[in-house]
């Protein structure tokens, strides 16, 4: 890739920060913004499996760096994008992905451990890469921010009910973060994600067969999303062809809504 080849692309000249780059949409995500011209950092805590994303990037002509982060562990994320932004050289633009699953049982049936490392990783940990990110963004004149929510956030989904509460205050933290820090610049959406094929939904399937056709079946285009389908809007919002575009929870679900 040439610096001219770029100049058209959707993220030329950018630098973007994507947490929970190791795998699925995270590393879809990588690979996609780095094609459309924005230089990259990953992180995930899975560093070796980072390194491997990284390695096809930098294959391809691109500018990929590797970053530890765990998003239960505050200091580390901080640490993350105080990082991508000295290697970047500043950041335009984080894409916070990672997060974790649950285990499907009825509500009644958790641990209060269970319950608050659900909301420790996918809702405090989003929230502390959102401030430290914002924080970044400020100080350079603005960015914009993606989070990765899910439909489960949208409706009712007594499966997840723990993960689908998380990514539900997630929703609301997106809103209030696009209110207070548009002034400085920074616009802050996400994706409302509709079932995907990934190691996360894989690991559902396992846990209770058949689940995928079942929810397959609900989905209007009668099929799951790929990685890449998420990672594409996630490019869109944060290209200034989304300039506009601040608060949003953008479904990306085929159509379905349960």
């Amino acid at each position: 890739m040439t610096n001219s080849s770029l100049a058209g692309s959707l993220l030329a000249g950018k630098n973007v920060l994507v947490i929970g780059a190791s795998r699925g949409i995270g590393a879809a995500a990588a690979r996609l913004f780095a094609r459309e011209g924005a230089a990259v950092a990953l992180a995930a805590r899975d560093t070796e499996a980072l390194a491997a994303v990284a390695d096809e990037i930098t294959a391809a002509g691109g500018t990929a760096h590797v970053l530890a982060a765990d998003l239960a562990d505050p200091r580390s994320v901080e640490d993350a994008v105080a990082g991508a932004a000295e290697r970047l050289g500043g950041l335009d633009g984080a894409f916070n992905n990672g997060g974790i699953f649950e285990r499907t049982a009825d509500l009644a049936d958790r641990t209060e451990d269970e319950f608050d490392k659900i909301l420790r990783v996918n809702l405090k940990g989003v929230w502390v890469a959102m401030a430290a990110q914002a924080r970044v963004m400020r100080a350079a004149g603005g960015g914009a921010i993606v989070g990765t929510s899910s439909i489960a956030s949208l409706r009712q989904y007594h499966l997840t009910p723990v993960y689908s509460a998380a990514k539900r205050a997630l929703n609301s933290l997106t809103e209030s973060a696009a209110v207070s820090f548009g002034p400085d610049g920074i616009r802050v959406n996400a994706i409302a994600v509709g079932f995907t094929a990934t190691d996360m939904t894989a690991g559902w399937e396992e846990q209770q067969p058949g689940v995928t056709a079942a929810i397959t079946g609900q989905i209007p285009l009668r099929r799951v999303a790929r990685p890449e389908e998420i990672a594409e809007a996630a490019a869109w919002l944060l290209s200034d062809r989304a300039s506009f575009v601040n608060g949003a929870v953008l479904p990306v679900t085929g159509g379905a809504d349960v």
